[in-house]
């Protein structure tokens, strides 16, 4: 058995030629108007007509008391002392997003997930159920067939297969809007735009670009994250002003240095301006090999002994040759890179460089593991 640990490395360039042009960007692609946003919504309901993968009722009780209660306002009465068992019942948690400018009348798609100890959901129709926003009022009305993109099967002596999750689905268009949401986009002189991603560079080109399009003092920086922007108070007016505004052309500012390792895939990202400082790096690579092999003792001749197998280890440790980086103030992602190829290190060995290289101090970018 080898004990050996290899990574993947992907070196993504964020300037596309050396001269350091950065490709411009749309305001829409960069930035998005405070208070005109998604809105989430949750509601209880129940589903049915499924083929008894559902709950058990005798362990989930709220299963059964909302079986009850819906039947009740149906106008069928269920005594107190009757608890039906019904396998092709199950309570949901249904979930939707509810986006900005919705108004009564749309649809909107739903996920529905048991909550329950319900097997699956395929098959099953989800009965009329309110969606509530955060402030407690119902915003959306969902029901429907529910599509399930996983399955599963068992058999009496325990043994099962399952593909994804069967006791979560989806309902396209399964939720009729209600209630629409107001927003402050009509409201005062002007409007803030804020970016995806906080930079001081981007916001002041944003304001400049704003600014040289649309009039001087039209739009002025107030952080890395927002923009304010004047705008006319005329509904009809600040729609078209929007669209003109967020198709402006913006050059955003470079991303920071950064070194990105993820732990579980084992792929390294090295953005365009990571830089090292003077260093030497010693980096050598351990192989353990284990084997096993039998050996037999065999008794002599009618000595009334027994044949007897005995497993014998060996166990050889293999260091390879230390391979030495030298690195010279201000080095570069492709100097990195091409020093570790040279030598015909592995990626992994790029990995350990560069935690090597933190802990020394002379990594002059942001190391982040996930």
């Amino acid at each position: 058995m080898q004990l050996r640990r290899w990574l993947s490395v992907v070196a993504i360039p964020l300037m596309l030629l050396g001269g350091g042009w950065v490709q411009a960007e749309r305001v829409k692609d960069l930035a998005s108007i405070a208070g005109v946003r998604e809105n989430q919504l949750v509601g209880y309901g129940i589903v049915v007509g499924l083929d008894g993968s559902g709950d058990q009722t005798s362990q989930t009780p709220f299963t059964v008391q909302s079986l009850k209660s819906m039947l009740n306002r149906l106008g069928v009465v269920v005594p107190d002392s009757v608890n039906p068992q019904l396998k092709n019942a199950a309570a949901v948690m249904i979930t939707s997003s509810l986006p900005p400018f919705a108004k009564p009348g749309q649809t909107l798609d739903v996920t529905v997930s048991s909550m329950g100890n319900a097997k699956s959901l395929r098959g099953g129709t989800l009965l009329m159920s309110p969606l509530k926003g955060a402030d407690g009022q119902v915003y959306a009305i969902a029901q429907g067939s529910i599509v399930v993109g996983g399955f599963g099967a068992s058999t009496a002596d325990g043994s099962k297969v399952t593909v994804n999750v069967p006791s979560a689905g989806r309902i396209a268009n399964g939720a009729t809007v209600e209630r629409a949401v107001g927003n402050p986009f009509a409201l005062g002189d002007s409007l803030v735009l804020n970016l995806h991603a906080p930079d001081f560079t981007t916001a002041s080109r944003l304001a400049e670009s704003i600014n040289t399009t649309l009039g001087a003092g039209t739009a002025q920086p107030l952080d890395a994250t927002s923009v304010r922007v004047n705008a006319p108070r005329d509904t009809g007016q600040r729609v078209s002003f929007v669209a003109t505004l967020e198709n402006l052309q913006v050059q955003p500012g470079e991303a920071p240095a950064k070194v990105i390792i993820n732990s579980r895939t084992g792929t390294v990202v090295i953005s365009q301006h990571v830089r090292v400082m003077p260093a030497a790096v010693s980096h050598g690579n351990l192989t353990v090999t284990i084997t096993a092999d039998p050996t037999i003792s065999q008794p002599a001749p009618f000595s009334g002994g027994q044949t007897v197998v005995a497993p014998t280890s060996n166990i050889q440790v293999q260091e390879e040759k230390n391979r030495m980086f030298l690195f010279s103030p201000g080095v570069e992602l492709d100097d990195i890179v091409r020093a570790v190829n040279e030598v015909g290190a592995a990626p992994g060995d790029l990995v350990a460089i560069l935690e090597a290289l933190r802990e020394a101090g002379a990594l002059r970018a942001e190391l982040v593991i996930i």
